[in-house]
């Protein structure tokens, strides 16, 4: 098991923007979607964005609609997270993971996980 590394993250005033980026293993870009999920502080990990393996296919979760856009580039083995029009609700450890969707929902496939980055978002 080879964890992702992510970086990217950062503290940005409301409005602001960060890119993240994701570098996992080859074998994790083989053929599967890439997702990128957060976590606040009391809250359960929740799903933010995916994108096909191909990336011609990219899901977003509702309330990032519009401000962010999911990336990735199969040659780097790498997914980016591009936010805009940050919120401070955005606030939180920022993961990614390969994706699948079930019944109309995202769900992380594996079960480890890197050390994720720290967005903070103030207002």
């Amino acid at each position: 098991q080879v964890q992702p590394v992510e970086s990217g993250g950062g503290l940005v005033q409301a409005g602001g923007s960060l890119r993240l980026s994701c570098a996992a293993s080859r074998r994790t870009f083989s053929s599967n979607a890439m997702g990128w999920f957060r976590q606040a502080p009391g809250k359960e990990r929740e799903f933010v964005a995916a994108a096909s393996y191909g990336g011609g296919s990219t899901y977003y979760t509702e309330s990032v609609k519009g401000r962010f856009t999911i990336s990735r580039d199969n040659a780097k083995n790498t997914v980016y997270l591009q936010m805009n029009s940050l919120k401070p609700e955005d606030t939180a450890v920022y993961y990614c993971n390969e994706a699948t969707r079930f019944a109309g929902n995202w769900y992380a496939i594996n079960d480890y996980w890197g050390q994720g980055t720290q967005v903070t978002v103030s207002a």
